[in-house]
């Protein structure tokens, strides 16, 4: 009998290059920016000093910092749908296992609105409960022809 993990692949291996329904917009306000800066410990101007933006950045506002678009990651996933829920019947967790490649390709202007969009691009069983799932993620920006990020995000998914 096939375990939940292996039954869960052959239903992954379907939607591998089919992308999900986009998530829901979500702002990068001001705060949250700040918010991020305390908790990095970077203050750069860029980021938390609007006056000083509007003088010297060429974007003329504040900008989120890569890696907060980034570490949205996990929330802005949260909104995305697809057609592969049955995939996580029997699953005990999800651990972020890394990255194969990132890239910010425009930045986060404050008061932007953004949104995962994402693909499987990969998937392989590692164990009997054990996958190791690649999704490629868009994170666009409400409005902008760029894209914010780009990533191939690894995730290891446990099963019961």
């Amino acid at each position: 009998m096939a375990s939940n993990a292996e039954k869960a692949v052959e239903i992954f291996k379907q939607h591998v290059g089919k992308e999900d329904q986009p998530g829901e917009w979500f702002l990068v306000d001001q705060q949250r920016i700040n918010q991020f800066a305390d908790c990095t410990l970077d203050h750069q101007f860029i980021h938390v000093d609007p006056e000083r933006s509007a003088q010297l950045s060429p974007y003329k506002v504040t900008i989120a910092h890569g890696f907060l678009t980034l570490s949205m990651l996990t929330h802005l996933s949260g909104s995305v749908k697809n057609a592969y829920t049955a995939a996580y019947s029997g699953i005990v967790m999800g651990v972020n296992y890394g990255f194969e490649k990132v890239r910010f390709v425009a930045p986060v202007k404050v008061n932007s609105k953004i949104r995962a969009r994402r693909e499987i691009a990969s998937v392989e069983l590692k164990n009997a409960n054990t996958l190791h799932l690649i999704h490629k993620v868009t994170i666009e920006i409400e409005g902008e022809d760029k894209p914010a990020c780009v990533a191939e995000w690894i995730t290891r998914l446990i099963y019961s």
